[in-house]
């Protein structure tokens, strides 16, 4: 997958296309991740004892990673990622501007 958990990425597609968030968590064998505030779903949860009420309750799902890209603060947009090698060690760098996106 060409995003892990933490890359800020900006959504290309859906309903909530041009949001920009943080991966919270990535499932690479489902080509999957979750996006802080993004893809919020909504569900009715019944009261599970004193300890855990009930209502209802907004969590961010799961899109696939096809719909993201990772952003560049540099070019303050989504853009194509490249793989180099730099000082020994391989990186991933904006296709545009060249900066490493590794950090």
């Amino acid at each position: 997958m060409h995003v892990k958990s933490g890359d800020k990425v900006v959504v290309i597609s859906g309903k909530d296309r041009g949001k920009i968030g943080k991966v919270m968590k990535a499932f690479p064998k489902q080509n999957r991740v979750i996006v802080e505030g993004v893809n919020i779903l909504t569900r009715h949860q019944r009261p599970m004892g004193p300890d855990r009420p009930g209502g209802i309750i907004k969590a961010e799902g799961p899109i696939h990673v096809s719909k993201v890209m990772l952003y560049c603060d540099k070019d303050k947009q989504g853009v194509r990622v490249g793989h180099e090698v730099r000082d020994g060690k391989k990186v991933r760098v904006c296709r545009k501007c060249g900066e490493i996106l590794d950090k």
